[in-house]
């Protein structure tokens, strides 16, 4: 519990209106979670106003509120600390309140465009193996050791997040591994939070819509690497990079602390070679100080192998023995959405995969080739109101590697899918060539299509979406599965055999 004229000695430029000594006993932006003595954060958006909830707040028991209007007259019972920028003000003001429980914790962030979720449930298969209690929060889901549960962003905001780690604190959580977006960095999501361990999987083209550009892009992805360097109440902090990224020298001059570096190409700190990708798995040894570690994997691709690299690297900067590692990984078997495999008994393989940029593309489609006995078909589609300068460069992808290509919605959000089409559809015109191009609008109507033209040895590769069960569309949300559509799929032409 703290005051809010403690709260106010944090941030310069503040002011309380009514009583500095108002206790309060939570933070909350949500008025349907708010409590007897909760301050409640007024927050801003495009389609809300956390102003306009005040009164549901009152009601519910909050004794102040959070807010940057100065000329607020709250209502009578209620004190109001106004600060002169909210996300600055949440990233000192919430962790302080909840007494920093990510210091109780070991903390291990992974970012990067590509790989973050794979690399994460790895690491916590490691982890777990290692006699860790183990919290993970990421793209699919939040785990507190066995439980799970829902989550709507890759980094929940601040408030959220402390909230977060508060809960896993009381569970006696020894091991967080999490998803650290770039919005949550460039947002202070993450403020507050002690990390441990930094892992760095790969810089692509993603999210400019946001980011503007690449260059910015990168700046805030290496925030993570100048948070892993400060000091703080625990010992041992390591940044984890992938040597063989363009930005690997980027991010190691923001990583003041230990270093462990991971590739396959460069001679790195923990090296992969002998690398033997097949459909059912991939064999190859790793290289370190600690020696050599033979690896006979049940997941396949290149990239999974930099996931591996990813993983065994912040394990050992958490000193966890090759031998536990050697064992986890092994016994490693897939992330949902994630190059996962529709088991079928039909001639052909049904893979969904979440690949929603070009380099996650690309990725995909060559690790089908390695292992495709006839054609690739690829179903894809690029989501609305984000980066539309993919669009053409992931249709270019897709006709270049693959045999046969069906354009289709993502997630149009409020686009029209038929413009969003359109874009991919000038990259797939400059690869095409003589090879099958199809677009079709509905989603669930071109999986159908690919399951009706695959031949025997085809791969069907169903991009985009991956674990989601969710399309969002103009003026709804609805609920869609690739996993659940290309099941349906396969019994409509083959009858009951999946």
């Amino acid at each position: 519990m703290k005051t809010l004229e403690e709260l106010a000695l944090l941030i310069p430029g503040t002011k309380i209106i009514g009583a500095g000594e108002t206790k309060i006993k939570s933070i909350e932006h949500d008025s349907r979670k708010v409590g007897e003595g909760s301050l409640f954060v007024c927050m801003e958006g495009a389609h809300f106003d956390g102003h306009n909830f005040i009164g549901q707040a009152k009601e519910k028991g909050a004794t102040g509120i959070l807010t940057t209007r100065e000329n607020i007259s709250p209502p009578e019972g209620i004190s109001a600390l106004v600060v002169p920028d909210m996300l600055n003000a949440l990233a000192v003001i919430v962790p302080y309140f909840y007494d920093y429980p990510s210091k109780k914790m070991r903390v291990i962030g992974v970012t990067g465009t590509n790989g973050k979720t794979t690399a994460t449930y790895m690491l916590r298969s490691i982890l777990i193996n290692a006699g860790y209690k183990v919290g993970l929060i990421g793209t699919i889901q939040m785990m507190i050791g066995d439980e799970v549960f829902p989550i709507h962003n890759t980094t929940p905001n601040v408030i959220d997040l402390q909230h977060i780690f508060v809960d896993m604190r009381e569970k006696n959580i020894d091991a967080v591994v999490m998803e650290v977006s770039s919005h949550a960095l460039a947002e202070h999501r993450v403020s507050g939070i002690e990390f441990d361990t930094a892992i760095f999987t790969n810089l692509t083209q993603d999210h400019l819509d946001y980011h503007k550009t690449m260059e910015h892009y990168k700046k805030t992805k290496a925030k993570l690497f100048e948070m892993v360097s400060r000091s703080g109440r625990k010992k041992g902090k390591t940044a984890v990079i992938n040597l063989d990224d363009p930005a690997a020298e980027f991010m190691l001059e923001h990583a003041l602390c230990e270093k462990i570096t991971y590739g396959i190409e460069k001679n790195s700190d923990v090296r992969a070679t002998n690398i033997d990708v097949q459909a059912e798995g991939t064999k190859f040894e790793i290289h370190g100080q600690f020696g050599e570690m033979k690896l006979n994997l049940h997941v396949t691709g290149i990239f999974n192998v930099y996931n591996i690299l990813a993983a065994t690297g912040a394990a050992l900067a958490e000193k966890i023995s090759p031998d536990i590692i050697k064992k986890s990984l092994e016994n490693f078997r897939s992330v949902p959405g994630r190059f996962e495999k529709i088991f079928a008994d039909v001639p052909f393989t049904v893979i969904v995969d979440y690949a929603h940029t070009p380099d996650g593309v690309k990725n995909v489609i060559e690790t089908a080739r390695q292992i495709v006995k006839n054609r690739i078909i690829t179903v894809f589609g690029c989501g609305g109101d984000r980066d539309n300068k993919k669009r053409p460069i992931m249709g270019r992808l897709a006709a270049e590697l693959s045999d046969i290509v069906i354009a289709t919605s993502d997630n149009p959000r409020t686009e029209n899918p038929e413009s969003i089409l359109r874009e991919i559809e000038v990259g797939i015109k400059e690869k095409i060539g003589d090879k099958i191009h199809e677009t079709v609008t509905d989603r669930r109507t071109a999986i159908f299509r690919a399951v009706e033209i695959a031949k025997p040895g085809d791969i069907i590769l169903i991009l985009g979406k991956g674990h989601e069960n969710y399309q969002i569309l103009k003026d709804e949300t609805i609920h869609f599965d690739d996993r659940e559509v290309a099941s349906d799929a396969i019994k409509n032409f083959y009858g009951g055999k999946n």
